[in-house]
């Protein structure tokens, strides 16, 4: 009897004229695509350089914004302030985080027993969504040192940071709430039926999923409190805007302020990206069905 032997090996891929060529008019168009974008681009940036550059007032905008010399100067100071800003941002990020998570699970509780925590936390919300941060800040830095309670700070830096933490619980609240209000009740439910008290449910089921969904949210809060941790100066705490308003109040040359900016703008767009990545992975998991 004879055996007749497999192939030792399956023959080669090899894509036919049609496939190559649609792969060739691809990448051809992706070529021509990014040589348009990219002579646009300049095309644009070179206007808006000349249209700048030939206006009546640049040589005076730019000794009284752009001079280098400032820069130089201003640069150190700037940077030395910005240390606080960032510790402003480490702690009044972790602390809005967990009191925005305790005032949405507040708003969610459930049953008429729980009516004035869930009056209390709406009221809290709604008044510092409404109230300007502006206003918030002048309020909490001057007004509580005019109490003159004992024990109680005066220290700006605080006072400003307290300020922001209040603010931005209410915001970080109602998108933690609206996390928890996405989850289908079936999961609470199925959770109840396997033998989960209704803290329980809430806590390694309802709560894990409403936190993974507005993550993106939550980042961009992140970013805007980095920015807005430059209010404090208001209160006399020498953050990098602070430090920026002293060196121009001195020859009145705005230089100091740009290199502020510039420099949160350089915090800001790593975070921006971060978010946008996250975003976009998320987006695909829930398309794959990953995600919950």
């Amino acid at each position: 009897m004879t055996l007749h032997k497999a192939p030792a090996a399956e023959d080669a891929y090899v894509p036919s004229e049609r496939r190559i060529a649609r792969e060739c008019y691809r990448r051809a168009r992706t070529r021509r695509a990014t040589a348009i974008a990219a002579t646009s681009t300049l095309v644009v940036g070179a206007a808006l350089f000349l249209l700048i550059t030939n206006s009546p007032g640049w040589t005076r905008t730019r000794e009284t914004f752009f001079s280098a010399p400032y820069a130089r100067v201003a640069f150190p100071q700037v940077m030395e302030g910005l240390w606080l800003n960032l510790r402003l941002l480490a702690v009044c990020g972790a602390a809005v985080l967990v009191l925005g998570l305790l005032l949405a699970v507040a708003r969610t509780l459930r049953g008429p027993v729980f009516f004035p925590v869930r009056a209390l936390a709406t009221a809290y919300t709604d008044f510092f969504r409404g109230l300007p941060l502006i206003i918030c800040l002048l309020i909490v830095v001057f007004g509580v040192p005019a109490l003159r309670l004992e024990g109680v700070t005066t220290d700006p830096v605080l006072l400003g940071g307290g300020a922001l933490v209040l603010t931005y619980s209410a915001y970080v609240a109602e998108v933690f709430r609206a996390g928890i209000e996405s989850v289908h009740p079936s999961q609470r439910a199925a959770a109840r039926s396997l033998g989960l008290s209704g803290g329980q449910a809430l806590r390694f089921v309802v709560l894990p999923q409403a936190v993974r969904r507005v993550v993106p949210p939550l980042l961009n809060d992140l970013v805007s409190l980095q920015k807005d941790t430059g209010l404090v100066s208001i209160a006399g705490a020498v953050d990098a805007v602070y430090a920026a308003q002293i060196i121009a109040s001195k020859d009145f040359n705005y230089t100091p302020y740009v290199v502020a900016g510039l420099v949160f703008v350089a915090l800001t767009i790593p975070m921006t990206r971060l978010t946008d990545w996250v975003t976009a992975r998320m987006d695909r998991r829930r398309a794959q069905g990953g995600l919950v």
